[in-house]
C-alpha cells in the first residue's frame, strides 16, 4: 500500500501562490493520506473550508478532519447569524473506511515570543488486509525541543495504553433496546500503529531518539510497544533524503522534518521511503512510504484477546 504524508501549509506553495488543488493532485492515488496544516475559514485562504474542498478534490476517499484549535468565525449576513468556526489541524484520507477516530490535543507551552500554537495528533483506525492499524496524522511544535519531547511522551503513553483501553466502546451491550453498539461488534484497538507527519525534528535529535530509542549493544532491537523509523528499515534507501528546504543564516538548509514511524511488527513490511524533492505546492515536500499492508498477519496478541 502507498502512504503519503504532506504538510500542505494551508495551500500556500514555496512560490507564494495559494492553490489547494495542486497539493491535492500530488497526493491523489495514494491509499492513505496524512495531511497537516489544513484549515477552515481563515482570511489568508479566502475563508475556504479546506477539509470540504479537499473531500471534493479527492472524492474517492473516506476522510476525517481534526482541528488542533477552534475559534469563533461567525458573522451576520442579511440579519441572520452564520455560525462558523475558524480551525487549524490535521486530516486523514483513506481509500479504506476509517472505522473510528479520535483527536489528541498535545501539551503546549505558552510563549512570550515567537507565536506558538496548539498542536494535535489525529488517530484513525483502519482495517487493512493485513489487519487493523492505528494511523496518526500529527504535527509537533516548531518552537523548542523541550515542547516536542513533552508531546512525544504524551503520544508514547497513549500508544502503550491503547490495546488495554480499547477504542470507542468495549464489552457487551447490556441495553440492547437502546442499541448503543449500532449492531456492530466491539471495534479493534490494535497495537500496530503508524505515525505520519511533520515532527519538526531531524534524525539523531533528542526527540528522534525518544521515539526510536537508543540500543547501542543490540542495534536493530525493537520493543513490542516501540517504534522504528520506516526510512531506516526501507529496502531501498534514498540518497539526499530531505523533506524541507529553508534559507537559514544565509545558507540553504535541507532537513528531514517529516517522518513515518511504525510499530515494530511492521518493520519487515516497509518497502521504500522517499520524498518528492523539488515540488513547490508547499514549503514541505510530500513523504511517500510503500509498505505491505496486504499480507495478513500483523494482529498482535493484545489485539487478539
Amino acid at each position: 500500500m502507498k502512504l503519503v504524508s504532506y504538510n500542505i501549509q494551508y495551500g500556500f506553495g514555496s512560490d507564494g501562490r495559494y492553490d489547494l488543488a495542486r497539493a491535492a493532485r500530488l497526493v491523489d492515488g495514494a491509499d492513505i493520506i496524512a495531511l497537516q496544516e489544513v484549515e477552515r475559514h481563515w482570511q489568508r485562504s479566502n475563508e475556504d473550508d479546506q477539509p470540504e474542498m479537499l473531500s471534493r478534490l479527492l472524492p474517492d476517499y473516506h476522510w476525517v478532519y481534526g482541528p488542533a484549535f477552534d475559534m469563533d468565525a461567525s458573522e451576520r449576513r442579511d440579519g441572520r447569524l452564520l455560525n462558523r468556526r475558524r480551525q487549524f489541524g490535521t486530516m486523514v484520507l483513506s481509500k479504506l473506511p476509517i472505522v473510528w477516530s479520535r483527536l489528541h490535543t498535545l501539551p503546549l507551552r505558552r510563549t512570550l515570543r515567537p507565536l506558538n500554537t496548539r498542536n494535535a495528533a489525529l488517530e484513525c483506525m483502519i482495517r487493512t488486509p493485513a489487519g487493523p492499524v492505528r494511523l496518526f496524522s500529527l504535527h509537533l511544535a516548531h518552537v523548542a525541543a523541550e515542547e516536542r519531547l513533552a508531546q512525544i511522551d504524551y503520544l508514547l503513553a497513549e500508544h502503550r495504553r491503547a490495546p488495554s483501553e480499547g477504542g470507542p466502546w468495549s464489552g457487551a451491550d447490556d441495553e440492547p433496546e437502546r442499541n448503543w453498539s449500532n449492531g456492530q461488534p466491539e471495534p479493534e484497538c490494535p497495537q500496530a500503529a503508524i505515525w505520519l507527519g511533520d515532527f519538526n525534528m531531524e534524525p539523531g535529535s533528542a526527540e528522534y531518539r525518544r521515539i526510536v530509542g537508543s540500543t547501542p549493544y543490540h542495534r536493530g532491537a525493537v520493543y513490542i510497544d516501540g517504534f522504528v523509523d520506516a526510512a531506516a528499515v526501507a529496502s531501498e534507501p534514498v540518497r539526499d533524503f530531505h523533506t524541507h528546504e529553508k534559507i537559514i543564516d544565509g545558507k540553504l538548509a535541507r532537513r528531514r522534518l517529516d517522518h513515518c514511524f511504525i510499530a515494530g511488527m511492521l518493520a519487515p513490511r516497509v518497502r521504500s521511503v522517499r520524498a518528492d524533492i523539488g515540488e513547490v505546492a508547499s514549503d514541505h515536500f510530500p513523504l511517500r512510504v510503500e509498505i505491505d499492508l496486504e499480507t495478513p498477519g500483523i494482529v498482535s496478541r493484545s489485539a487478539d484477546r
